[in-house]
């Protein structure tokens, strides 16, 4: 019996459009890769098969973003795919590696503790004092381990990592060698080899990156949505699917409410209404996709629980108010002068400007 996960890696959750794509791809695929450029791209962009096998859309953006990632993977230039929070860099890089490598795992996670040994390799302690250094007491670290594999290995939030262990991916960007002087060996890439990074762009400051190392990526600026209609289908399909995940009844009458949170992002974003008409202020948090959908799941828990099982107002204000509201003295201000001066306005927003009003007091 198949055991149920509360999130599937990509690999697994779209495993039959995955093998789809397999059987009808008779493009030139480079070396390791499970399937062609072209076909990752309808993995990432979404099409319909000759033999009708639906594949659904991951990213909902610029067709040229996507193309430019991939064809970087194909050459032995990294890939860097950089923005502001939200606009699904961790879920490109999930899904590419999924596509090209068949397996997403091998990850490695950035923060300010992350060590040398997370992309280069570690040891077993027990083993290294009671054999001395060998393969056997060596721990491979994702990055390690693609090399070997030829596969693909993600670094996310690189910038969040200590200048001096970001520089250790120079030598295997460049050389596409990993030295092991302790074996006095060292591990050479095999074809398939490369690397994804993340970067959030409002990170700038933190850990730049050296000159050295950038000069070894490709990047790519994954922007916000262009428009409200994308950024609603974006949230739709997110809302829905880990509504499914978490055994969410699903909630047809929702998509006035996700119209309505989308709305009120993109605004307070852009810092003016979508008609252009009234300028308003922008609170100091980015307001992301990722955040709205966050905020729409909630609100479809609320409703399951508490509620009727229909996504309402009331369901959705205390998730706007906390995603809005990061400075309780400026952001409240900011998150205030909206409501009476917007959302109090709008016909057909009564019950949202009532439910946002009473909670913020």
């Amino acid at each position: 019996m198949t055991e149920t996960v509360l999130r599937p890696h990509a690999e697994q959750a779209h495993a039959a459009e995955l093998a789809a794509l397999a059987e009808h791809d008779d493009r030139q695929r480079p070396p390791s890769w499970r399937l062609s450029p072209w076909a990752v791209l309808n993995y990432l962009l979404g099409t319909t098969l000759p033999d009708g096998t639906v594949i659904t859309p991951k990213y909902i953006g610029p067709r040229r973003l996507i193309e430019v990632a991939i064809a970087t993977l194909a050459t032995d230039r990294a890939l860097l795919l950089l923005g502001v929070p939200g606009t699904a860099k961790t879920w490109v890089s999930e899904h590419l590696a999924a596509a090209i490598s068949g397996d997403s795992t091998l990850l490695v996670q950035g923060t300010a503790g992350t060590a040398e040994e997370a992309i280069r390799y570690g040891w077993n302690y027990a083993r290294l004092i009671a054999e001395g250094p060998s393969e056997q007491a060596l721990v491979p670290s994702p990055v390690l381990r693609a090399m070997r594999e030829g596969r693909l290995a993600r670094v996310e939030e690189l910038t969040r990592i200590p200048a001096d262990v970001q520089d250790s991916l120079i030598t295997i960007l460049s050389e596409k060698t990993l030295p092991i002087p302790e074996l006095e060996s060292e591990a050479q890439a095999r074809p398939g080899f490369n690397v994804i990074a993340t970067a959030n762009n409002r990170d700038k400051g933190v850990n730049e990156l050296s000159s050295a190392l950038r000069r070894r990526f490709n990047t790519v600026v994954l922007p916000l949505p262009d428009t409200a209609e994308a950024e609603v289908e974006i949230v739709t399909r997110r809302v829905s699917d880990l509504g499914a995940s978490l055994a969410l009844p699903a909630d047809s009458a929702g998509l006035a409410e996700i119209r309505r949170v989308v709305t009120v992002f993109r605004e307070l974003r852009a810092g003016r209404t979508e008609d252009g008409r009234i300028a308003v202020k922008s609170p100091s948090g980015t307001l992301s996709t990722a955040e709205a959908i966050s905020v729409l799941t909630g609100g479809v828990a609320l409703a399951a629980h508490f509620g009727d099982g229909v996504l309402r107002p009331h369901d959705v204000a205390a998730g706007i108010l906390g995603a809005v509201v990061k400075d309780p003295s400026a952001d409240r201000v900011v998150w205030m002068e909206y409501l009476e001066t917007v959302v109090r306005e709008r016909d057909g927003w009564s019950d949202f400007y009532r439910a946002c009003r009473e909670l913020s007091g």
